[in-house]
């Protein structure tokens, strides 16, 4: 499919062990339809994905509580199929984030139930090794329901990849390490605590802007955004603003999920769960602070993740308890979203990686 009117949507789910799990779809750029592909057997709950440069790899984590794993398939170019490759424990509990290194020669996974990261060499066909390298963070935070040990849920690179970052939940901290790719290890780095987040707020993803100096912290427990600027130097954050994401007057309970800023960097946008809906912001280029510019209907129930295309002209938004995928489409001037009148039903969505399909 190298069609210029398409981009490929693969979709990480909650599905069970013998069910189709993972599943591609086209995305017309046109009109922001979805048209499901094929399903792929994929193991019990395969969430997040990650494709390699060269869209022939891609990796999922099983998020299972007590033992999780991580899987891998070889892509076909031409179709997007996917075959089965192998899959290995990921020595944790509940992965949920799975990030590849600049060359694409390791992952690195974090495992929110055990709070540890893990790091696995990718062979030359594709396939994991055993892990290299296992962190496990210790600690905990005020929140006595949820912080009462590590949380490890996001995992992200420094734009420069000179620093490894992980946001952990449980311990209300963004933490620095530098990955030696060849041997598969990560060591803390000079300053281990890139940034300590409020008490109780439970960080969950961060979204750099593209130019590098600002980057978008969500908080799952006390439904905010953080703007924060960064210090490439020392690969640290300093807070310039935190801003809702709900309004002040929803009073049933809500938890943040995932977070992205427009790839022309003008806008952020997150996901409420609970308020089930996407919460909209402009970014000042001056200084990086949000100003609120909307929340739209999730149009479904549980909205745990969503995506933005490539070239920033379509939302899409996968709505885990309601079994739909809701398609928006993004105000190139104001950032607002419109409904595109296009959804489609999946089984538990809760991830989504969009794809251009190369030559």
């Amino acid at each position: 499919m190298n069609d210029p009117g398409k981009s490929r949507v693969y979709v990480g789910t909650y599905a069970g062990e013998k069910e189709e799990s993972i599943f591609l779809y086209f995305l017309n750029t046109d009109t922001g339809e979805l048209q499901k592909e094929k399903g792929f057997i994929a193991g019990k709950k395969p969430s997040y994905l990650v494709l390699n440069e060269q869209q022939n790899f891609l990796y999922a984590v099983n998020e299972k509580k007590a033992s999780g794993s991580v899987c891998s398939f070889s892509l076909d170019k031409k179709s997007g199929h996917l075959e089965f490759l192998n899959r290995i424990s990921s020595l944790g509990g509940e992965p949920v984030l799975v990030t590849m290194s600049k060359n694409g020669k390791v992952l690195i996974v974090a495992n929110y139930q055990t709070g540890n990261v893990a790091v696995f060499p990718i062979m030359e066909d594709g396939k994991l090794a055993e892990a290299t390298y296992e962190r496990q963070h210790k600690g905990s935070g005020p929140h006595k329901d949820r912080q009462q040990s590590a949380h490890a849920h996001y995992t992200f690179f420094s734009p420069d990849h000179r620093f490894t970052f992980v946001v952990d939940l449980g311990l209300d901290k963004i933490l620095s390490y530098i990955l030696d790719e060849e041997n598969g290890v990560l060591t803390a780095a000079q300053q281990p605590v890139a940034f300590s987040a409020d008490p109780g707020s439970g960080p969950r993803q961060l979204s750099f802007h593209p130019n590098g100096r600002y980057a978008y912290l969500i908080h799952e427990l006390k439904s905010t955004i953080t703007a924060l600027s960064y210090d490439k130097v020392n690969g640290t954050f300093l807070k310039i603003q935190t801003i809702g994401t709900i309004p002040e007057n929803f009073n049933e309970k809500n938890k943040c999920g995932g977070i992205r800023v427009s790839p022309d960097g003008r806008f952020v946008y997150g996901s409420n769960r609970g308020h089930n809906s996407i919460a909209a912001y402009k970014i000042n280029q001056d200084n990086g602070k949000l100003s609120y510019l909307e929340n739209v209907s999730s149009g479904g129930d549980w909205p745990r993740e969503f995506a933005v295309d490539p070239k920033g002209k379509w939302l899409l938004v996968a709505n885990q308890r309601s079994n739909n995928i809701i398609s928006f489409k993004i105000d190139q001037e104001t950032g607002r979203l419109g409904d595109t009148g296009y959804q489609v039903e999946d089984i538990k969505p809760v991830f989504l990686q969009v794809v251009t399909a190369i030559e």
